[in-house]
């Protein structure tokens, strides 16, 4: 454990003892990480392959049992207190930094009596948007509510328990991406998830060479639910539909891009209308780049991996179509930077942050972190005072400290 992460465990300790007038002995702390996705971007919710890994950045929850059903949560980055009973946690978000809070409590209580809340407070970054943020504070509140009440969950439910927050609360129709490499991922490892049979691996590199995840913040913040988030998945779906009729299938209930298989879309593609053909082309392409990836990433091939991770981002520009000015400048000013391998947005794309694969050595080099910086400026003055450059590694998944 860093002696930041140290620092910040053991203040949260003394301020969560200082509300709930615990000792200190009688304070937890969860963290849960940030993470990337390399490749498989924006096909968890088609079930499609991903691949993804934990940061070294995080956050954390310190928490004490509270002596009822209460819980009460303060944050470091958001104002106010919340609080509400776990016998009256309502059905829908009520629209504040707590219905991640809520929808834990919700989440659980489908299936789990919950016999004791928390007094809990959240530390964590600010600029980290596209770094899954609202997913590690889901992971953490569910980290937390088990140890709280003695659960004993088993990773395939608490996977399952945040898809349930953010698919069933929340709103956001995404995959189970986020949550799995949060609570999966293996510090050095690349972490391989198949979304539609849940088939988990960690792989190690193939090459011995310090890597560093470089992220650039735009500046951009919004919640996913105001994106085209759900428009995209919504399309995706309507391809799928039309693309199994076309080969006269049978069309599930729910049609995802994962039921047609590859030679279904070369077959039949021209039956699309163009926007959704360019879904379909982002999604049957990315399948081909995670497959390879992984190959690549296993051989030690990291130039060849970073091609891809470009590759990829230039797919969501052009066929996923998500992005925005901001973004794609991002994108094409790490995409060029000396040291960096392979570039793309990170997470839905529609706000946060650009990352970047690279040596190690770009880190302690400051004018690599001043000419990107100058770049992305340069076009976004507006955003002098939000931007933001800093490095990551890889990471264990979420863990009680």
């Amino acid at each position: 454990m860093s002696h930041t992460i140290q620092h910040r465990a053991q203040a949260l300790r003394k301020e969560v003892a200082d509300i709930a007038n615990v000792s200190r002995d009688e304070v937890s702390v969860v963290r849960s990480p940030y993470r990337v996705c390399p490749l498989g971007a924006h096909v968890d919710h088609q079930l499609g392959e991903v691949t993804g890994m934990a940061l070294d950045r995080e956050l954390l929850l310190g928490f004490a049992r509270a002596t009822d059903r209460t819980m009460r949560v303060t944050s470091h980055n958001f104002p106010d207190q919340i609080e509400f009973d776990l016998d009256d946690v309502p059905e829908a978000p009520v629209g504040d930094w707590g219905d991640y809070a809520r929808g834990a409590a919700f989440a659980l209580q489908k299936h789990h009596r919950l016999t004791r809340g928390l007094v809990g407070v959240v530390d964590g970054y600010d600029k980290v948007g596209g770094l899954s943020s609202s997913a590690a504070v889901g992971v953490a509140y569910l980290l937390a509510l088990e140890h709280a009440n003695e659960l004993g969950l088993s990773q395939s439910e608490k996977i399952e328990l945040d898809r349930v927050i953010e698919n069933d609360f929340i709103g956001l129709n995404n995959g189970i991406l986020d949550q799995s490499t949060i609570l999966l991922s293996q510090k050095d490892h690349l972490t391989y998830l198949d979304c539609e049979s849940g088939k988990t691996a960690t792989h190690p590199c193939g090459a011995d060479r310090d890597l560093v995840i470089v992220a650039l913040f735009s500046g951009l913040r919004s919640q996913l639910c105001d994106t085209d988030y759900n428009l995209r998945v919504s399309e995706c779906e309507k391809a799928a539909n039309l693309l199994l009729q076309a080969a006269d299938r049978k069309v599930p209930e729910n049609p995802k891009l994962r039921h047609v298989t590859a030679d279904t879309f070369r077959a039949h593609r021209d039956a699309l209308p163009a926007r959704l053909r360019r879904r379909a082309e982002h999604f049957f392409g990315e399948q081909e780049r995670v497959r390879k990836g992984v190959e690549l990433w296993k051989s030690g091939d990291l130039e060849g991996f970073g091609r891809l991770i470009t590759e990829s981002g230039r797919s969501s520009v052009e066929n996923y179509e998500c992005g925005n000015r901001y973004l794609r400048t991002a994108y094409e000013v790490l995409r060029q930077a000396p040291g960096v391998l392979g570039a793309r947005f990170s997470g839905a794309g529609f706000r946060g942050c650009c990352i970047g694969l690279a040596d190690a050595s770009v880190e302690e080099d400051p004018q690599f972190r001043s000419s990107v910086l100058q770049s992305y400026l340069e076009q976004h003055p507006d955003m002098e005072s939000e931007t933001e450059i800093f490095f990551c590694r890889s990471a264990d998944g979420a863990d009680l400290l």
